[in-house]
């Protein structure tokens, strides 16, 4: 505390309030509307996505379109809730007396600001919430299916892992392949299954097995040596091509997953300012009258 001196010797002392600067009961009630509000409309725009979005072929719209309006809904959300949650906490605080403008200004500011920070982690903690339930709904049915593939794999794979059983079969391998296609359907099922998983892990299906599948195919199907070869062509094309659009969609998915983070990192910023600006414009309209108390003199 800074005393000083005037020029007829008397000490001037700072008056420094015993109140603090930020009031809680604002701050609470902004943050709730905000809430409020962004769960209103957070379910508006579900019951809304949810009509663009149908299991008929050719009356759902896009996943673009889809994505793209779920994206400008939520940034419109935390907009929308921000402003209402800021001007309300600006608008419900009281009056500080013998504060410099610049100091309301700030303090209004703050006020907003952290209504909304109250706001957006409720807000993010109901969300991850219900994503961590729907996670675990998921998780559970393809536990449920991986049980039911594993049972019906037991029937025709051995318990050894996919290498050793594909080195396995490989070393095993009949020279007259032929007559081993035709006499056991499940065991030539399974060992095609395992070169074709082989080829799917290493990228490429040798030449030899390619050779030994058309073998297989040509003994199974009726067809000659060279049909049966291009039959195999075809199916590892598709398969090749089953890859490459996987990889695509999980490349787009990727690139649709840093846009919707940065859209979402920049619009929190911009709701952040939002509040702050909205609780300054409410306190301003709420220190435009000034209450004054008339006394007679004696």
């Amino acid at each position: 505390m800074s005393v000083s001196m005037t020029g007829s010797g008397e000490i001037a002392t700072p008056v420094e309030s015993s109140k603090s600067a930020m009031t809680w009961g604002p701050i609470f009630g902004g943050a709730a509307a905000a809430i409020g509000v962004t769960l209103i409309l957070l379910l508006l725009g579900s019951g809304v996505g949810l009509t663009m979005v149908s299991p008929w072929s050719g009356q759902s719209s896009s996943l673009g379109t889809v994505g793209v309006t779920a994206a400008i809904w939520l940034v419109v959300v935390q907009w929308l809730s921000s402003g209402l949650g800021g001007y309300i906490t600006g608008r419900l605080r009281t009056k500080w007396a013998a504060v410099h403008t610049d100091e309301v200004f700030f303090r209004d500011t703050a006020h907003g600001f952290i209504s909304w920070a109250l706001a957006t982690i409720f807000v993010a903690g109901f969300l991850a919430s219900s994503l961590t339930s729907l996670a675990g709904a998921g998780a559970q049915a393809v536990g449920s299916a991986a049980t039911a593939a594993g049972s019906a794999a037991s029937s025709t794979a051995s318990a050894a892992d996919l290498p050793t059983a594909y080195f396995t079969d490989a070393l095993l391998r009949p020279e007259q392949a032929r007559a081993g296609a035709t006499s056991d359907d499940a065991a030539g099922t399974a060992e095609v299954s395992r070169i074709l998983l082989n080829g799917a892990a290493a990228g490429q299906i040798p030449d030899d097995d390619k050779a030994y599948l058309a073998t297989i195919v040509s003994a199974r199907t009726g067809l000659s040596e060279a049909d049966a070869r291009t039959r195999v062509d075809t199916v590892l094309k598709r398969i090749d091509d089953a890859k490459v659009a996987a990889q695509k969609a999980a490349d787009e998915a990727r690139k649709a997953a840093s846009t919707t983070a940065l859209l979402g990192a920049l619009s929190l910023l911009i709701g952040a300012f939002i509040a702050a600006a909205a609780a300054a414009f409410g306190g301003s309209q709420r220190d435009e009258e000034e209450d004054l108390i008339v006394t007679s003199r004696i």
